[in-house]
Protein backbone atom coordinates (compact mmCIF):
# COMPACT_ATOMS: atom_id res chain seq x y z
CA UNK A 1 0.00 0.00 0.00
CA UNK A 2 1.32 3.44 -0.94
CA UNK A 3 1.22 5.79 2.02
CA UNK A 4 0.07 9.38 1.57
CA UNK A 5 2.77 11.91 2.37
CA UNK A 6 1.84 14.78 4.69
CA UNK A 7 3.62 17.71 6.31
CA UNK A 8 3.06 19.86 9.38
CA UNK A 9 4.06 23.50 9.57
CA UNK A 10 4.19 24.67 13.19
CA UNK A 11 4.87 21.24 14.66
CA UNK A 12 6.31 22.44 17.97
CA UNK A 13 3.12 24.00 19.36
CA UNK A 14 0.74 22.03 21.57
CA UNK A 15 -1.64 21.20 18.71
CA UNK A 16 1.29 20.46 16.40
CA UNK A 17 2.77 17.99 18.86
CA UNK A 18 -0.53 16.14 19.29
CA UNK A 19 -0.99 16.12 15.51
CA UNK A 20 2.49 14.65 15.10
CA UNK A 21 1.69 11.80 17.51
CA UNK A 22 -1.59 10.99 15.77
CA UNK A 23 -0.10 10.96 12.28
CA UNK A 24 2.97 9.02 13.46
CA UNK A 25 0.78 5.99 14.16
CA UNK A 26 -1.91 6.68 11.56
CA UNK A 27 -1.14 3.71 9.32
CA UNK A 28 -2.07 5.26 5.97
CA UNK A 29 0.16 8.34 5.95
CA UNK A 30 3.82 9.11 6.41
CA UNK A 31 5.09 12.46 7.69
CA UNK A 32 7.35 13.93 5.01
CA UNK A 33 8.37 17.02 6.98
CA UNK A 34 7.78 18.85 10.25
CA UNK A 35 8.74 22.49 10.66
CA UNK A 36 9.77 24.33 13.79
CA UNK A 37 11.76 27.55 13.85
CA UNK A 38 13.28 26.76 17.24
CA UNK A 39 13.90 23.01 16.78
CA UNK A 40 15.49 22.94 13.32
CA UNK A 41 17.85 19.97 13.09
CA UNK A 42 16.64 18.35 16.32
CA UNK A 43 15.29 14.80 16.39
CA UNK A 44 11.52 14.47 16.14
CA UNK A 45 11.59 11.39 18.36
CA UNK A 46 13.21 13.33 21.20
CA UNK A 47 10.94 16.37 21.03
CA UNK A 48 7.58 14.78 20.18
CA UNK A 49 7.95 11.74 22.41
CA UNK A 50 7.61 9.19 19.61
CA UNK A 51 9.79 6.23 18.65
CA UNK A 52 11.89 6.60 15.48
CA UNK A 53 10.04 5.05 12.57
CA UNK A 54 11.05 4.37 8.98
CA UNK A 55 9.62 6.80 6.45
CA UNK A 56 8.70 9.55 8.87
CA UNK A 57 10.68 12.77 9.08
CA UNK A 58 13.68 12.28 11.37
CA UNK A 59 14.41 15.93 12.20
CA UNK A 60 12.59 19.25 12.22
CA UNK A 61 13.22 21.59 9.29
CA UNK A 62 12.67 25.27 8.60
CA UNK A 63 9.44 26.63 7.17
CA UNK A 64 11.32 27.45 3.97
CA UNK A 65 12.35 23.82 3.51
CA UNK A 66 8.84 22.69 4.35
CA UNK A 67 7.42 24.88 1.61
CA UNK A 68 9.88 23.35 -0.85
CA UNK A 69 8.81 19.84 0.10
CA UNK A 70 5.08 20.60 0.13
CA UNK A 71 4.56 19.91 -3.59
CA UNK A 72 5.30 16.23 -2.99
CA UNK A 73 2.68 15.90 -0.25
CA UNK A 74 -0.97 14.89 -0.40
CA UNK A 75 -1.76 17.33 2.43
CA UNK A 76 -0.10 19.91 4.63
CA UNK A 77 -1.34 21.00 8.05
CA UNK A 78 -0.93 24.56 9.27
CA UNK A 79 -0.66 24.52 13.07
CA UNK A 80 0.34 28.16 13.09
CA UNK A 81 -0.89 31.57 14.28
CA UNK A 82 -3.53 33.26 12.12
CA UNK A 83 -1.09 35.70 10.54
CA UNK A 84 1.25 32.89 9.50
CA UNK A 85 -1.55 30.80 8.03
CA UNK A 86 -2.72 33.83 6.09
CA UNK A 87 0.72 34.10 4.49
CA UNK A 88 1.35 30.40 3.87
CA UNK A 89 -2.02 28.96 2.82
CA UNK A 90 -2.04 30.60 -0.66
CA UNK A 91 1.54 29.43 -1.30
CA UNK A 92 0.74 25.87 -0.29
CA UNK A 93 -2.43 25.69 -2.35
CA UNK A 94 -0.52 26.95 -5.37
CA UNK A 95 2.07 24.20 -4.82
CA UNK A 96 -0.60 21.50 -5.06
CA UNK A 97 -1.26 19.73 -1.73
CA UNK A 98 -4.48 19.84 0.21
CA UNK A 99 -4.29 22.30 3.10
CA UNK A 100 -5.85 21.86 6.54
CA UNK A 101 -5.56 25.07 8.54
CA UNK A 102 -5.87 24.79 12.32
CA UNK A 103 -5.85 28.57 12.80
CA UNK A 104 -8.89 30.84 12.57
CA UNK A 105 -7.65 32.53 9.42
CA UNK A 106 -10.18 31.08 6.97
CA UNK A 107 -13.09 30.02 9.19
CA UNK A 108 -15.23 33.14 8.86
CA UNK A 109 -16.92 33.78 5.53
CA UNK A 110 -17.38 37.51 6.22
CA UNK A 111 -14.00 39.22 5.76
CA UNK A 112 -15.28 42.35 7.53
CA UNK A 113 -15.25 40.48 10.87
CA UNK A 114 -11.50 39.91 10.92
CA UNK A 115 -10.37 43.42 11.97
CA UNK A 116 -12.59 43.32 15.06
CA UNK A 117 -12.01 39.73 16.15
CA UNK A 118 -8.56 38.83 14.77
CA UNK A 119 -6.98 42.28 14.56
CA UNK A 120 -6.09 41.86 10.89
CA UNK A 121 -7.46 42.91 7.53
CA UNK A 122 -8.12 39.81 5.47
CA UNK A 123 -6.52 40.10 2.01
CA UNK A 124 -7.84 36.80 0.60
CA UNK A 125 -11.65 36.97 0.33
CA UNK A 126 -11.59 34.51 -2.57
CA UNK A 127 -9.88 31.92 -0.38
CA UNK A 128 -12.41 32.58 2.39
CA UNK A 129 -15.11 31.52 -0.04
CA UNK A 130 -13.09 28.48 -1.11
CA UNK A 131 -12.29 27.16 2.38
CA UNK A 132 -14.63 24.42 3.69
CA UNK A 133 -15.45 24.54 7.38
CA UNK A 134 -14.50 21.10 8.65
CA UNK A 135 -16.76 20.07 11.52
CA UNK A 136 -17.48 16.50 10.35
CA UNK A 137 -20.47 15.78 12.58
CA UNK A 138 -22.33 18.71 11.04
CA UNK A 139 -20.81 19.15 7.57
CA UNK A 140 -19.24 15.81 6.70
CA UNK A 141 -20.45 15.71 3.11
CA UNK A 142 -18.89 19.11 2.39
CA UNK A 143 -15.44 17.96 3.54
CA UNK A 144 -15.13 14.80 1.43
CA UNK A 145 -12.47 15.25 -1.24
CA UNK A 146 -11.87 18.95 -0.51
CA UNK A 147 -8.51 20.70 -1.06
CA UNK A 148 -8.77 23.47 1.50
CA UNK A 149 -10.25 22.88 4.95
CA UNK A 150 -10.62 25.36 7.79
CA UNK A 151 -10.38 23.29 10.96
CA UNK A 152 -12.87 24.56 13.57
CA UNK A 153 -11.86 26.24 16.80
CA UNK A 154 -11.99 24.39 20.11
CA UNK A 155 -14.76 26.42 21.76
CA UNK A 156 -16.89 26.45 18.56
CA UNK A 157 -16.61 22.67 18.25
CA UNK A 158 -17.95 22.02 21.75
CA UNK A 159 -20.55 24.81 21.53
CA UNK A 160 -21.88 23.76 18.13
CA UNK A 161 -22.19 20.09 19.00
CA UNK A 162 -24.14 20.96 22.14
CA UNK A 163 -26.71 23.14 20.35
CA UNK A 164 -26.88 22.08 16.68
CA UNK A 165 -29.30 19.15 17.18
CA UNK A 166 -31.84 21.50 18.76
CA UNK A 167 -31.53 24.00 15.91
CA UNK A 168 -31.69 21.36 13.21
CA UNK A 169 -34.95 20.10 14.71
CA UNK A 170 -36.36 23.63 15.03
CA UNK A 171 -36.92 23.36 18.79
CA UNK A 172 -35.25 26.57 20.03
CA UNK A 173 -36.00 30.29 20.19
CA UNK A 174 -33.09 31.55 18.11
CA UNK A 175 -32.46 34.67 20.20
CA UNK A 176 -32.23 32.80 23.50
CA UNK A 177 -28.86 31.04 23.27
CA UNK A 178 -26.30 31.72 26.03
CA UNK A 179 -23.06 29.72 26.10
CA UNK A 180 -20.56 29.69 28.96
CA UNK A 181 -17.45 27.61 28.37
CA UNK A 182 -14.25 26.91 30.30
CA UNK A 183 -10.94 25.77 28.83
CA UNK A 184 -7.62 24.54 30.10
CA UNK A 185 -4.70 26.93 29.59
CA UNK A 186 -3.24 25.00 26.65
CA UNK A 187 -5.94 26.68 24.58
CA UNK A 188 -3.88 29.87 24.70
CA UNK A 189 -0.99 28.19 22.89
CA UNK A 190 2.58 27.49 23.92
CA UNK A 191 3.96 31.00 23.71
CA UNK A 192 5.02 32.21 27.15
CA UNK A 193 2.76 34.79 28.79
CA UNK A 194 2.62 35.99 32.37
CA UNK A 195 -1.18 35.62 32.45
CA UNK A 196 -0.89 31.87 31.92
CA UNK A 197 1.94 31.03 34.33
CA UNK A 198 1.30 28.68 37.24
CA UNK A 199 1.46 31.52 39.77
CA UNK A 200 -1.26 33.44 37.90
CA UNK A 201 -3.75 30.64 37.22
CA UNK A 202 -3.38 28.31 40.19
CA UNK A 203 -6.47 28.21 42.43
CA UNK A 204 -8.22 30.72 40.19
CA UNK A 205 -11.14 30.70 37.75
CA UNK A 206 -12.00 33.70 35.60
CA UNK A 207 -13.73 34.91 32.46
CA UNK A 208 -11.79 36.63 29.69
CA UNK A 209 -12.49 38.49 26.45
CA UNK A 210 -16.06 39.01 27.64
CA UNK A 211 -18.35 40.01 24.72
CA UNK A 212 -15.34 40.10 22.41
CA UNK A 213 -13.88 36.62 21.98
CA UNK A 214 -12.79 35.75 18.43
CA UNK A 215 -14.76 32.49 18.47
CA UNK A 216 -18.12 34.24 18.93
CA UNK A 217 -18.74 34.95 15.22
CA UNK A 218 -17.56 31.44 14.33
CA UNK A 219 -20.11 29.88 16.67
CA UNK A 220 -22.83 32.17 15.33
CA UNK A 221 -21.90 31.36 11.73
CA UNK A 222 -21.99 27.60 12.37
CA UNK A 223 -25.29 27.66 14.23
CA UNK A 224 -26.86 30.00 11.66
CA UNK A 225 -25.89 27.55 8.92
CA UNK A 226 -27.50 24.67 10.81
CA UNK A 227 -30.63 26.67 11.69
CA UNK A 228 -31.04 28.13 8.21
CA UNK A 229 -31.61 31.53 9.82
CA UNK A 230 -29.45 34.15 11.61
CA UNK A 231 -28.43 33.16 15.14
CA UNK A 232 -27.11 35.70 17.64
CA UNK A 233 -25.87 34.56 21.03
CA UNK A 234 -23.92 35.47 24.15
CA UNK A 235 -20.63 33.56 24.53
CA UNK A 236 -18.44 33.89 27.61
CA UNK A 237 -15.16 31.94 27.83
CA UNK A 238 -13.42 31.11 31.11
CA UNK A 239 -9.91 29.98 32.02
CA UNK A 240 -9.54 26.76 34.01
CA UNK A 241 -6.45 26.05 36.15
CA UNK A 242 -5.76 22.79 34.29
CA UNK A 243 -3.78 21.74 31.23
CA UNK A 244 -6.40 20.64 28.75
CA UNK A 245 -10.11 20.16 28.16
CA UNK A 246 -13.23 22.24 27.54
CA UNK A 247 -16.62 22.14 29.24
CA UNK A 248 -19.24 24.12 27.29
CA UNK A 249 -22.63 24.87 28.84
CA UNK A 250 -25.43 26.12 26.57
CA UNK A 251 -28.69 27.44 28.00
CA UNK A 252 -31.60 27.87 25.58
CA UNK A 253 -35.31 28.57 25.64
CA UNK A 254 -37.39 25.92 23.93
CA UNK A 255 -40.29 26.87 21.70
CA UNK A 256 -43.76 26.57 23.30
CA UNK A 257 -45.00 23.01 23.34
CA UNK A 258 -41.59 21.36 22.99
CA UNK A 259 -41.08 18.60 25.56
CA UNK A 260 -38.14 16.62 26.89
CA UNK A 261 -38.84 13.64 24.65
CA UNK A 262 -38.53 15.81 21.54
CA UNK A 263 -35.26 17.27 22.82
CA UNK A 264 -33.83 13.86 23.61
CA UNK A 265 -34.98 12.54 20.25
CA UNK A 266 -33.20 15.37 18.42
CA UNK A 267 -29.89 14.53 20.08
CA UNK A 268 -30.32 10.79 19.53
CA UNK A 269 -30.96 11.32 15.82
CA UNK A 270 -27.97 13.62 15.55
CA UNK A 271 -25.41 11.46 17.32
CA UNK A 272 -26.59 7.84 17.30
CA UNK A 273 -24.26 6.92 14.43
CA UNK A 274 -21.41 9.31 15.24
CA UNK A 275 -18.27 7.34 16.11
CA UNK A 276 -16.68 10.12 18.17
CA UNK A 277 -19.71 11.66 19.91
CA UNK A 278 -21.50 10.01 22.81
CA UNK A 279 -24.81 11.18 24.24
CA UNK A 280 -25.05 10.75 28.02
CA UNK A 281 -28.09 10.37 30.25
CA UNK A 282 -28.11 13.99 31.42
CA UNK A 283 -26.11 17.21 31.45
CA UNK A 284 -24.80 16.37 34.93
CA UNK A 285 -22.95 13.34 33.61
CA UNK A 286 -20.58 15.26 31.30
CA UNK A 287 -17.01 15.59 32.63
CA UNK A 288 -13.74 16.79 31.13
CA UNK A 289 -11.88 13.91 32.80
CA UNK A 290 -13.72 11.44 30.56
CA UNK A 291 -12.54 13.07 27.31
CA UNK A 292 -9.04 14.31 28.19
CA UNK A 293 -6.43 12.83 25.82
CA UNK A 294 -9.14 11.36 23.57
CA UNK A 295 -10.71 12.46 20.24
CA UNK A 296 -14.24 12.09 21.63
CA UNK A 297 -16.99 14.54 22.52
CA UNK A 298 -19.46 13.86 25.31
CA UNK A 299 -22.84 15.60 25.29
CA UNK A 300 -25.60 15.64 27.89
CA UNK A 301 -28.90 17.51 27.95
CA UNK A 302 -31.42 18.31 30.69
CA UNK A 303 -34.85 19.95 30.39
CA UNK A 304 -37.14 21.69 32.88
CA UNK A 305 -40.18 23.38 31.44
CA UNK A 306 -39.03 25.50 28.52
CA UNK A 307 -35.49 25.73 29.87
CA UNK A 308 -32.92 23.43 28.30
CA UNK A 309 -29.28 23.04 29.34
CA UNK A 310 -26.93 21.19 27.01
CA UNK A 311 -23.34 20.48 28.06
CA UNK A 312 -20.47 19.22 25.90
CA UNK A 313 -16.93 18.23 26.85
CA UNK A 314 -13.93 17.80 24.56
CA UNK A 315 -10.16 17.81 24.72
CA UNK A 316 -9.33 21.23 23.29
CA UNK A 317 -6.07 20.00 21.73
CA UNK A 318 -7.62 16.90 20.14
CA UNK A 319 -11.29 17.14 19.15
CA UNK A 320 -10.78 20.89 19.39
CA UNK A 321 -7.75 20.84 17.09
CA UNK A 322 -5.44 17.91 16.17
CA UNK A 323 -7.74 14.88 16.07
CA UNK A 324 -10.42 16.86 14.26
CA UNK A 325 -7.77 17.82 11.69
CA UNK A 326 -7.03 14.11 11.23
CA UNK A 327 -10.77 13.43 10.80
CA UNK A 328 -10.78 16.05 8.07
CA UNK A 329 -7.68 14.58 6.45
CA UNK A 330 -9.33 11.16 6.38
CA UNK A 331 -12.47 12.57 4.76
CA UNK A 332 -10.48 14.59 2.24
CA UNK A 333 -8.32 11.64 1.18
CA UNK A 334 -11.06 9.00 1.23
CA UNK A 335 -9.82 7.07 4.28
CA UNK A 336 -12.19 5.67 6.92
CA UNK A 337 -12.97 8.69 9.11
CA UNK A 338 -11.56 7.34 12.37
CA UNK A 339 -8.28 5.91 11.04
CA UNK A 340 -5.52 7.01 13.39
CA UNK A 341 -7.97 8.05 16.10
CA UNK A 342 -8.64 4.74 17.85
Amino acid sequence: MTLARVGIIGASGYSGLDLTKLLWSHGQVVIDFLTSDRWVGQAVSARAGVSPRDGHAATYVSVEEGLQRAAGCAAVFLATPAETSLELAPKLLAAGPRVIDLAGTFRLKDASLYPSFYKLTHPEPALLAQAVYGLPELFRERVVGQRFIANPGCYPTAAALSVAPLLRAGLVELDSIVINAASGVSGAGRKASEDYTFMEIDADFRAYKVLGHQHTPEIEQTLSTVAGAPVSLVFTPHLLPMKRGILSTATVLLKPGVDEAQVRGAFERAFAKEPLVRLLASADAVRIADVANTPRCLVGVSVKGRRCVSIAAIDNLLKGAASQAVQNLNLALGFPETVGLA
